[in-house]
């Protein structure tokens, strides 16, 4: 297996870290202290040096935060992880459901006389800061800056991550990164900006066509930069990343010292662009009246993908299709009982690692059978590694990294007989997704307006789920990428290029869990005879290319038109996939895309 270099904590260590934590608060003389998930560059994974949300609680999810107040911690999670964190932290941490309970309402409720809550401005983004202070008005409670109280106390802290990094081929990326340079600029500058402040890492791997290894499981380099409206950028990244890299780098592009940000935030002049959403409140300190919130420059054409990357990432996924089919040949060989989630993991990584391309998987592989299934995000552990018994629904989600293309797949998969309770749920997830990939709708649509297509068969049995239907995925770059989402708050149109995932799902907890999950590309849909010419439509292109287990489709429940879309899905699957396969998995794909 790969390696996950996240740092975990046990139940039984959070209470004396909690310990530790409060005595900084009476030393501070502060009231409270914010620890979020996220590092200085505000991207959704961090590295071990950042963990320390799973190192004072013992949660890992990858989304969430604590407020330590003297007497009570509150550990705010949304949906996707209220069953994982119950079973991660000690009693002493209270779960709150987030973002239904807001912050601000959260420390009114527990500091009635006010109060002083302290955090590091470099971990937090302004406009989560500025939001929350609005918040707070009147209540007399205040968000203070100070140093990171966490850091005081995490005795073995691990350093900073300070891998290198490398080239990304032009023929990958599809545009010189003097060519993003120089179409970015010339947006500063026409929009009156004399600069753009950058510290997502992806953005910065995307603009110069570079990628690192600083997180786990995602291409990325930790670094800063500047984007200047005349064409130049400053790129602020420890030496030692970027051995070997100055031809590659080119004249436009200045390297400094991590350490000389901040300094050279303050020189700049006029207006400067920075997303609210992402930019520490540490910068904006610096930027005052300056800062203009017009978001991350590279985060829309990073996401509409051009040519050379939709080619790479399709051609990843009939790779990727290999690996994914192998391994499900091998288990339905397998009695039930007869294997644990641990062999599946290994047995799929083992598959994918035989394709050169592949540089690392894209998260940690989830393999969650029976009741392990409805944690969202679960992550097998020795103390949890289950037998896939009959009667389980095994939920399979997984992905690969590679250097055309990052893919991310689940199928869930029936282990011996299942249950018609089961096979009716899963169905009804199946015709969320075929509802979703069928869908056609006018430009200027965002996935909020169309997310609940692939909820409706579940609404009408008095279900549902909580996560979303989609999120964005880089072209070897984050899985999990922004602005778009088929989510109820993604306000982003969707545009041709942008390469979402879809994925309905359901969870009865203690139970078992179902998702379903393919990648999809929008694109202009062709006109339909009679249709209204005037009127410019956009569809999905399905990118990914693996089965839907048949045994668990009630097949009554399938419209007409769901069907046929089956049956063309899995004839494809077949025309694509079957002459790349094991002879033993070319049988069990001719069984398992047989018509509906």
């Amino acid at each position: 297996m790969f390696q996950s270099f996240e740092v975990t904590a046990r139940p039984e260590q959070g209470p004396p870290r909690l310990a530790a934590l409060r005595a900084e608060l009476v030393r501070e003389g502060l009231d409270g202290f914010l620890v979020p998930r996220a590092d200085a560059h505000q991207g959704e994974y961090v590295a071990p040096h950042d963990e320390r949300l799973a190192w004072l609680t013992g949660f890992t999810g990858t989304a969430g935060f604590c407020v330590a107040l003297r007497d009570v911690a509150g550990v705010f999670v949304d949906g996707r992880y209220r069953t994982q964190v119950k079973a991660q932290v000690a009693e002493e941490f209270t779960p709150v459901h987030w973002p239904e309970v807001s912050l601000a309402d959260w420390l009114q409720r527990h500091l009635p006389q006010g109060g002083k809550v302290g955090f590091d401005p470099w971990l937090h983004a302004a406009g989560q800061i500025r939001d929350t202070q609005a918040a707070l008005a009147g209540s007399g409670i205040e968000l203070v800056r100070c140093d990171n109280l966490v850091d005081r106390i995490w005795e073995d802290q691990p350093a900073p991550p300070m891998n290198p990094a490398k080239p990304h081929p032009l023929d990958f990326a599809g545009e010189s990164a003097e060519s993003k340079i120089t179409r970015l600029a010339k947006g500063l500058a026409d929009a009156g900006r004399s600069a753009a402040v950058i510290t997502l890492p992806d953005s910065i791997m995307w603009l110069l066509n570079i990628r690192g290894s600083d997180i786990a499981y995602n291409p990325v380099a930790h670094g800063f930069a500047i984007l200047h409206a005349d064409g130049r950028v400053d790129l602020f990244m420890a030496a030692q990343k970027l051995t070997g890299l100055d031809n590659h780098l080119g004249p436009q592009v200045a390297v400094h010292p991590p350490e000389a940000f901040l300094a050279a935030v303050g020189t700049l002049e006029g207006a400067v662009q920075v997303d609210m959403g992402t930019v520490p409140q540490a910068v904006v300190d610096v930027l005052a009246e300056r800062a203009v919130d017009g978001g991350d420059p590279c985060a829309l054409p990073k996401a509409c993908k051009n040519a050379a990357e939709i080619a790479g990432s399709a051609a990843a996924h009939l790779r990727d299709a290999v690996a994914v089919i192998e391994t499900l040949c091998w288990l339905d060989a397998q009695a039930p009982g007869s294997v644990t989630e641990t062999q599946v993991v290994t047995r799929l990584e083992e598959n994918r690692r035989r394709d050169d391309a592949l540089q690392d998987i894209s998260f940690d592989t989830i393999a969650g059978t029976g009741p392990n299934g409805a944690i969202m995000h679960y992550r097998v552990t020795e103390e949890t590694d289950s037998r896939l018994e009959d009667g389980h629904l095994l939920v399979l989600d997984s992905g690969g990294q590679y250097l055309d293309g990052t893919t991310d797949i689940t199928r869930t998969i029936a282990i011996g007989s299942v249950g018609d309770e089961e096979k009716a749920c899963f169905t009804r997830v199946l015709k969320g997704m075929i509802a979703m990939s069928m869908l056609r709708w006018p430009v200027g649509l965002a996935g909020r307006d169309i997310e609940c297509v692939a909820r409706i068969p579940l609404w009408q049995a008095g279900q549902d789920f909580n996560h979303g239907v989609g999120h964005g995925v880089g072209a070897y770059l984050s899985v999990h990428e922004g602005p778009q989402r088929l989510s109820r708050v993604s306000h982003v149109p969707l545009q041709p290029g942008m390469i979402l995932s879809n994925e309905p799902g359901y969870y009865r907890e203690g139970a078992f869990g179902i998702r379903l999950e393919n990648l999809v590309v929008v694109e202009e849909a062709p006109a339909l005879p009679g249709g209204d010419a005037e009127r410019a439509m956009l569809c999905w292109r399905t990118l990914t290319y693996v089965p839907i287990d048949r045994r668990l489709i009630v097949a009554e429940m399938l419209t007409a038109a769901e069907r046929d879309w089956l049956n063309a899905y899995h004839r494809d699957v077949a025309e694509k996939i079957r002459p790349r396969l094991s002879p033993d998995a070319q049988l069990w794909l001719d069984a398992a895309t047989a018509p509906l």
